[in-house]
């Protein structure tokens, strides 16, 4: 199977967020068939969800991978298992770690655990601005480009914390 660019949101606001995320990234250049082409800095932004949580520590990587979408998810779960993730069913509630599969090439998925590009991407300052760091070329399926959004996005509250590594 070729190599595919899959681009991977990181997330963290519990249990010293910046450490998840950098632990996540070790995990992620381990993982089979896979090799982490570029990382985004590091940013604070505000969470989307529930009130009285704190701010999350969000990143994009980059990887070429030979893993199917499916088993890319799997291995992302296991991640974030790992490092104590608990999914109680609340919607965009406290979590030490959350991995989600962006971009999968060029490819639309629409399968009951996986939906690609990932929902909500065109409008969430804390995915397309380190998106656009990280794979400043990355179009979504549709053609649009990464660039062109995190440019016209609200980014109000979302700040860089480290630069890229």
């Amino acid at each position: 199977m070729r190599a595919v660019r899959a681009c991977i949101g990181l997330g963290s606001n519990l249990d010293h967020p910046e450490r998840q995320v950098r632990m996540a990234l070790q995990a992620l250049a381990e993982l089979p068939q896979s090799r982490v082409t570029s990382v985004s800095s590091l940013y604070r932004t505000p969470p989307m969800g529930p009130a009285g949580q704190p701010d999350y520590v969000n990143a994009v990587a980059v990887l070429d991978t030979t893993l199917s979408a499916l088993a890319l998810l799997d291995a992302l779960q296991h991640i974030e298992a790992v490092q104590g993730r608990t999914r109680s069913g609340e919607r965009w509630g406290p979590r030490t770690l959350d991995l989600d599969v962006l971009l999968y090439g060029n490819e639309v998925i629409d399968h009951p655990r996986l939906s690609v590009p990932h929902p909500g991407i065109a409008q969430r300052a804390f995915v397309l601005l380190p998106l656009a760091e990280a794979a400043p070329d990355a179009k979504l399926p549709d053609g649009r480009a990464v660039t062109v959004l995190a440019a016209g996005c609200d980014a109000g509250g979302v700040r860089r914390l480290i630069q890229a590594p």
